[in-house]
Order: C-alpha cells, then structure tokens, then sequence
C-alpha cells in the first residue's frame, strides 16, 4: 500500500463566494468548478481537478483529507486494513465526490475525517500560462492532537508508510512535534500537540521568498491586514519562509516557501530538543506568534453532514 501524498483538502465556508474571490483574485489559485454547495479549486502546477475544495457550512473547519495512493488495489487493501481495526469504512462510487474516481471514506484512529482515492480527472497544467502567479501547490497540513503525538507518528508510519523528516522532543522523551512526508519534502503532514484533535492549517507552496510578501502586500491593498496573523518569518524546523493568514471564514493558511528536498529514504531525521525548538525551531527569525497561533479549528464528524449556511 502506497500513499504518494496529500492530494487535496476540504475547508468549510460559510459564503463560498466571499471565500473563492479571497483565493482567486487574493491569493491566486484557480477555480476548476462549482455548484451550490461546493467551489473546486487548484494551484498553478496542480494536474487534478482539484487540490482544495470549499464547501458550504454554517461553521468553519475541516472537511476532510484527500490521500492519493499509488494503485486502485490499494483501495481494497487499505479498505480490509482498517476494517480489521474495527474501523468504519465507507465505500464511494465515483463522481461522489466530483471529478473524482472510487475512493474509502473513515475517521481514522486519530480522529480525522480522511479520504484515500486514486484518480481525480487531469486538467491542463497552467504554471506557464497563468497571468497571476500565486501558489504553485498544495503542500501539506499541520493537525493538532492532544497528548504527545506518538501514536500518530506510529499510525503515520506503520499504517500509511509515511518518513520522518523532523520532530521534536519533551524531556521526558516523548514526541510532541514531528513533520512527515512521503513526497521528497519535508512534510506532507505534520503533527504537533494541542489542546485537541484540530486543523492547525493548510500549507499553499510558493517557489520564491518574495512571493510570500506578495501575497501580503495583495492582502493590505484590499485592507485585509487584520488577517495576516504571524509572519512573514523563517521555521527553523524545515528552513520555511513563511506567513500565516486567515481566509473570510476564518481558516489558516500557510503562505510557504523555500523548505528542502529528501530524495534519499536514508535521511537521518532532524531531532530538536524542547529548549532547541523554543530558541530556534519554531522561529528562526521574526516576530513571536500571536496567542491566536496556539488556537485550532474543528475537524468534520463524517457520522452527519456538517451544519448547512444558507445559501
């Protein structure tokens, strides 16, 4: 069984137009689709339909996560993997979700609303011929878990084949950050310990420095200053460029840049001691995070559909 990587990611919205005129003409991503409920959208080197999804809620949050594996078989597998488990699985026809081929819907042993699919329809690659660059793609996500994260490393690497790439330690030893991959990144997920099993934020890749300050300086010609949150700063932890913002509905985004490739699964995984990662981890340079940086946001329930906004 083979995740190659987080394929696309699902945010709730309470206006979806207010939301996809925020990450079209602000932040630069394309809109693929939509319908009443849904807008489908993707960065610029995307070759999916679509890589984000906003879905109308009364709320925000996350929807659910998109892993796409490497074979159709992989479906069954996995499928028979977590039912052995005593895990729930759904079986979706294609077109379920749209533009999308079968896939299996669960809440996996963490707590997260999680998708695994091996096609999406193929769109025209755009990186060239786009007049607004914006994101190049959709890089990764950063939850929240309560407790040392431990057993989610464990699950991320037994159960999905995921590497470490970095990860930080309390002194007693136990893990309460690691960043994983299985694209030849840094990370496609991270885990941190938080006060819940929460979102923390959907990480959008931009190749250069400057374009993280573009996207700022698009966000104040609008008057949105008030929802760049933290940055733009540097992570010690994956050398990042960076600068966390916060959409219409009040889902962060990461604006990212400049982290390092792992082609080799030899890599020795970089560890940080807890007085390491105060000091130089989570910020290299820059201002410190605000309070709202240590805040989460809800992750859907699958056992009922999410609270519906009026149109």
């Amino acid at each position: 069984m083979a995740v190659t990587r987080v394929g696309h990611v699902e945010l709730f919205s309470a206006d979806l137009d207010r939301s996809a005129d925020f990450y079209v003409d602000v932040l630069g991503l394309i809109e693929t689709e939509r319908d009443d409920d849904h807008v489908y959208l993707r960065c610029l080197e995307d070759r999916e339909h679509h890589t984000l999804i906003l879905t109308r809620a009364a709320g925000n949050g996350l929807g659910h996560i998109g892993f796409r594996v490497d074979d159709p078989a992989d479906l069954d597998a996995l499928a028979a993997a977590y039912r052995a488990d005593g895990i729930d699985v759904v079986e979706v026809d294609a077109e379920e979700e749209r533009a999308q081929g079968p896939a299996i819907r669960l809440r996996d042993p963490l707590g997260f609303p999680v998708e695994f699919y091996h096609r999406v329809e193929p769109v025209a690659r755009t990186l060239r011929t786009h007049g607004n660059r914006g994101p190049s793609r959709l890089d990764h996500l950063n939850l929240r878990l309560p407790g040392p994260v431990d057993a989610g490393v464990a699950y991320y690497r037994e159960r999905l084949g995921f590497l470490i790439s970095e990860y930080a330690l309390h002194p007693d030893g136990t893990t309460f950050a690691a960043w994983l991959h299985r694209k030849q990144t840094t990370h496609d997920v991270a885990l941190v310990q938080g006060p819940g099993t929460l979102i923390h934020h959907v990480g959008l890749y931009v190749p250069e420095s400057h374009d993280v300050l573009h996207v700022a300086d698009r966000m104040a010609a609008r008057g949105m200053q008030a929802q760049i949150e933290f940055g733009p700063g540097r992570h010690g932890i994956t050398n990042a460029f960076f600068s966390y913002i916060r959409d219409p509905d009040d889902n962060r985004i990461e604006i990212y840049s400049g982290d390092y490739l792992i082609p080799d699964p030899d890599f020795e995984p970089v560890a940080w001691t807890a007085e390491e990662f105060e000091a130089t981890g989570r910020l290299a340079w820059g201002a410190r995070p605000p309070a709202s940086m240590y805040e989460g946001q809800p992750v859907a329930d699958w056992s009922r559909p999410p609270a519906r906004a009026s149109a």
